[in-house]
């Protein structure tokens, strides 16, 4: 059965463009995509607005699927 990834939970990048990179899960969405802390930044412009007379950019992570990352401590158990 496989380990379901959950919040706060530690993991590795095992596929994709962003393979190797470590972070921390933020959310969980829709059962099948996760936003990792750090990993697959994406840049969101901001319309002008009252709250934000500027406008402007922020960099953001995105989501990616699932099956792209492993718990970090099965990755590093599977090293040894």
């Amino acid at each position: 059965m496989a380990q379901a990834i959950k919040r706060e939970q530690e993991v590795v990048v095992i596929a994709g463009a962003h393979k190797g990179k470590r972070g921390k899960v933020l959310e969980v969405k829709a059962g099948e995509r996760v936003i990792v802390e750090g990993v697959n930044l994406i840049t969101k412009f901001e319309r002008k607005s009252q709250e934000n007379p500027e406008g402007g950019s922020s960099e953001r992570e995105a989501s990616i699927h699932y099956s792209n990352v492993m718990s970090a401590e099965k990755f590093d158990a599977k090293k040894k």
